[in-house]
């Protein structure tokens, strides 16, 4: 049985709810779907080393913002969308991929309003209404990776999250790209895909907090599956 490398990036800590998840979800993907990850913690602070991401096989950049090092998570971002490593980014890690990418692929010099409150061209905004402790139906775009990896057009997630993107910034990031495959209510965007990459998934949702934390979500299960996948790749071009 293949064994993949997942990276968990974040500043850890157990008053952080998803980081306290991870271990129990890790357990079931090998007790239950025989998906196994070896998992290492790396601080964002730490992510910003050059190659500090070599040798995963999948990064999911975990809630925890403002992190220490916010050019940490973008690195490891960058890292996992150049390389074709599947990625998955939720909470804090949404927000950050599009971050990453308004930089890196669209050539914006834009912020977020947590890390740098005040700076102008913010990309990432306070929401008008905070997610924290919040649940909500989340409508998936048809056709998209989401669909396929969630399984339906729609589902109800929880959040515990206070900023999301500009809306007029939106169409400026498909244009380059990026999809937007989830929405709420409201039409505020939720999902985010990269096609043409592997596996690339963000959402301000938070998978990791579904259920009492004794099974995987399916976005989870699909990041340990892609995970997997890169892993015996890797070992059968070696």
């Amino acid at each position: 049985m293949t064994t993949a490398r997942l990276a968990l990036v974040g500043d850890r800590s157990p008053a952080v709810r998803s980081h306290t998840r991870v271990p129990g979800l890790l357990a079931s993907l090998d007790r239950r779907d025989r998906l196994t990850l070896d998992a290492y913690w790396i601080p964002t602070g730490d992510a910003e080393v050059p190659g500090a991401l070599d040798g995963f096989d999948a990064v999911w950049l975990l809630p925890g913002s403002p992190y220490r090092s916010e050019a940490g998570a973008i690195a490891a971002v960058r890292t996992a969308r150049e390389r074709g490593i599947p990625f998955l980014g939720t909470c804090g890690g949404f927000q950050h991929a599009l971050l990453e990418f308004a930089r890196g692929v669209c050539g914006l010099e834009v912020s977020h309003a947590e890390n740098e409150p005040g700076a102008g061209d913010p990309l990432i905004v306070p929401l008008a209404c905070s997610l924290v402790g919040h649940e909500g139906p989340v409508t998936v775009v048809p056709g998209t990776l989401a669909e396929r990896v969630i399984g339906a057009g729609r589902t109800v997630e929880r959040y515990h999250c206070s900023y999301a993107l500009d809306p007029a910034r939106a169409a400026g990031l498909t244009d380059a790209g990026l999809r937007f495959s989830g929405h709420d209510e409201d039409g505020g965007i939720r999902i985010a895909e990269l096609p043409g990459h592997p596996f690339f998934l963000a959402t301000l949702f938070q998978p990791e907090l579904a259920g009492d934390g004794t099974r995987a979500h399916p976005v989870v299960r699909a990041l340990a599956r892609a995970a997997v996948e890169h892993a015996g790749a890797v070992e059968h071009a070696g």
